[in-house]
């Protein structure tokens, strides 16, 4: 927002027709009459109805699709006046029980002051005929709760704080809103409504409250910590904290501890201390570790007397099944059924399928009732691709309660009613944060199993904490790591790669005549042009891959000629052009055409989907459908989620991305036959071996990476490791020293 207001231009008028309302962001598109003269106004407003009466700030722009605009920053609405406009205002639809035909009965009877009426004299609404002293009193509180939450959109405004934002504060604290939010702007910087610590700070200053005030310095603590848990980080050392918390929002380090103290009091903080350190948490971090540590010591104290030798029975399967396992995976086998809890990890080609499916034959023929997961649907699925058994995501598995807080999601599966399975199995490990580990470990019965497969070479996982090496490296919980290279996978230059990258080798790129190319390019733009013509072109003309199905382009940047946003919307318009029989809806920056290939970016656990006659709930963070109606009339996207038919309004465009092209990050699970992978010089922070390693281990039989010699070099070179700070070993060590 420009400083100096004399930029925007003021023009006043009346809601005509509204023509697009995005009711999660506020985001409309409105006809306005200026003085008789009709004109399209858009913004981020919030919630307009026809017949109000508007003052907007901000200027004119001209679409090439949609000609001259006026783009409204600020809105101010004032109640109509006219009698007209009254009677358009409350037949808009607003107000339960009133439509044209009441309205207009309402302004006859007290004309102009049929409002004033409404918002303090309702029940007056009685003598007329048709409404009842009930429905005249609901009328009343409709009215007066609408003004009320006008109130706080527009005084958040000012501020840029989305209609949304408000309107969670307004469902949050009511007729008190303006004043609670007043006297501590800080308090939206709570979770539930996610407005950044500066535009907090920026209101507290505009209406004087002081700069030293707890409130703001614990609301600046928190957002210090909620950004490094964005960043993976569950908890800070408290040096560190205080090095970057001062000079951030300038107070000295007094009134940071006493701030801190306070936060710890009220159960906002939690502090961990060790023998060196002491680590400042958010508590929901602080309990999940906590948790995490004392379950699974009392689970490694329940394990001694389960050990036993199970080579008898690994002879039985060798001789039913045909096959003879090396030692590594006899010993992972053994451990697997031996104790409460189990690592296999491993790396591409060394068995792990094998001797996962070798585990789950020996539970089956002892009748032990088991459960698999993974982190997400596309790895749920190649799990159970792999095992030919059944497996869920760990979010179905727990099964979401639906009564929770929305974003925060609550499980029926938890301490008291747990899991009824004597052997859960989760896959893909390394991409489940401490979060997600703290519930899947409250489902579990002390009597159960729990075997853990996973990769700690891939990247961590996309939230808070590094469980899996976390827990590896403890040292404290029965872990096999196969090394083993079978004959058969060393034959694939994917595979041989992998294991070249982890050890810190410069993988081969100059050999033509397997599963890995290499293919050199002068700077992205060329990169860009190339992945475009082999996705649509090469690859299809010389395997028969289909380009939306069989290949996907893997990119470790979202930004940039060779990030995913531009390489979407080129890869789109090559891939699935726009055309007379494919219908389509904007949404900011995306079109959703007929035809496009999307991922689910978010979490949503309220999606109702269909499948064979069935239907369920949620769609999550990860997976790929394909859009295979688009209802223009309405607004709706229909997708196909692997056979998972969902329905889309527009408030949920917001949570999902066109995905011809994903980060490596969102691959994580994934398996694509085939992976285009253009590597370019980008920033230091994009260098990473790990990086490099989860990209390629996700091509399944080619993978093409294109661009620069010396991007792969700097990767395989640069072995820093996702350091994420954690207390999980910590604490498990401390809970498994304590005398019982």
């Amino acid at each position: 927002m420009p400083e100096n207001k004399e930029e925007y231009i003021t023009i006043s008028g009346t809601a005509e027709d509204i023509v697009f309302q995005n009711p999660q962001n506020g985001y409309i598109v409105l006809t306005m009459d200026i003085d008789g003269e009709p004109l399209t106004v858009c913004g981020n407003l919030g919630d307009i109805v026809e017949g109000e009466s508007l003052v907007m700030c901000g200027n004119y722009t001209t679409s090439t699709k949609y000609g001259k605009q006026f783009k409204a920053v600020t809105c101010e609405r004032k109640l109509p006046e006219t009698p007209e406009e009254i009677r358009r205002y409350l037949g808009s639809g607003i107000f339960k029980g009133i439509g044209p035909s009441m309205a207009k009965k309402i302004v006859t009877a007290f004309g102009t002051e049929s409002l004033v009426i409404i918002e303090n004299d309702p029940q007056r609404l009685a003598d007329i005929n048709g409404i009842s002293m009930e429905k005249a009193l609901s009328i009343g509180n409709e009215f007066r709760k609408r003004n009320g939450m006008r109130t706080i959109v527009e005084f958040l405004q000012k501020y840029e704080i989305s209609p949304f934002t408000a309107s969670l504060v307004w469902r949050a604290f009511e007729g008190e809103s303006v004043a609670n939010v007043k006297s501590d702007p800080y308090l939206l910087c709570a979770e539930d409504f996610g407005v950044n610590f500066a535009s907090a700070d920026r209101m507290a200053y505009d209406l004087g409250l002081s700069m030293s005030s707890m409130s703001r310095i614990k609301a600046g603590i928190s957002y210090v910590l909620r950004e490094n848990s964005a960043d993976g980080h569950t908890c800070v050392p408290r040096e560190s904290l205080t090095q970057i918390v001062c000079p951030l929002i300038r107070i000295d380090e007094d009134d940071f501890d006493k701030a801190l103290f306070a936060g710890i009091e009220e159960g906002i903080f939690a502090v961990h201390e060790t023998a060196k350190r002491e680590y400042v948490f958010l508590s929901e971090y602080y309990h999940a570790e906590k948790y995490i540590a004392k379950k699974l010591s009392t689970m490694l104290q329940l394990s001694a007397p389960l050990e036993k030798d199970y080579s008898g029975d690994i002879a039985r399967i060798e001789e039913q099944e045909g096959i003879t396992y090396e030692s590594l995976q006899k010993a992972a086998i053994n451990a697997a059924l031996g104790n409460k809890l189990f690592i296999l990890t491993g790396g591409p080609g060394t068995g792990k399928t094998t001797t996962l499916n070798a585990v789950i034959r020996l539970c089956e023929l002892k009748h032990r009732k088991m459960e698999l997961a993974a982190p997400t649907g596309r790895a749920a699925k190649r799990m159970s691709d792999l095992t030919g058994r059944p497996a869920r995501t760990i979010h179905r598995l727990l099964e979401v309660d639906f009564s929770g807080k929305s974003g925060k999601p609550k499980f029926k599966h938890n301490e008291k009613n747990p899991l009824e399975a004597d052997v859960i199995i989760i896959d893909e490990m390394s991409m489940v944060d401490v979060l997600l580990f703290d519930s899947l470990l409250r489902a579990v019965k002390l009597e159960s199993r729990l075997i853990l497969v996973g990769d700690s070479n891939q990247l961590p996982s996309v939230g808070a904490g590094n469980v899996l090496r976390d827990l590896i490296s403890s040292k404290l919980i029965p872990t096999v790591e196969l090394k083993e290279i079978f004959r058969q996978a060393a034959e694939s230059l994917i595979v041989t790669n992998a294991h070249r990258i982890v050890h810190g080798e410069m993988p081969e790129l100059d050999d033509r005549k397997k599963d890995f190319f290499f293919m050199p390019t002068d700077g992205d733009e060329e990169s860009a042009k190339l992945v475009i013509d082999l996705i649509g072109k090469r690859l299809p003309k010389t395997y028969g891959y289909s380009p939306v199905d069989d290949i996907q382009v893997l990119s470790p940047t979202k930004m940039g000629p060779v990030g995913t946003k531009d390489l979407n919307k080129a890869l789109q318009l090559s891939l699935n052009p726009p055309s007379r029989m494919k219908r389509e809806l904007k949404y900011f920056d995306n079109i959703f055409r007929t035809g496009d290939k999307v991922m689910q970016i978010k979490n949503d656990y309220d999606v109702v989907w269909k499948r064979d006659g069935k239907s369920g709930t949620g769609i999550f963070n990860g997976d790929i459908g394909i859009i295979y109606e688009v209802d223009t009339a309405n607004s709706l996207l229909h997708i196909d989620f692997d056979g998972r038919m969902a329905v889309y309004t527009s408030e949920m465009f917001g949570k999902l991305d066109l995905a011809y092209a994903v980060t490596i990050h969102k691959s994580q699970g994934s398996e694509y036959k085939a992976v285009i992978m253009p590597l370019n010089l980008y920033s230091n922070n994009l260098l990473f071996r790990n990086l490099l390693y989860t990209g390629v281990t996700r091509a399944k039989d080619i993978i093409i990476i294109v661009g620069s010699r010396e991007a792969v070099a700097r990767m395989v070179e640069n072995n820093k490791k996702t350091n994420r700070y954690s207390c999980i070993r910590k604490m498990l060590e401390e809970d498994l020293e304590e005398p019982r």
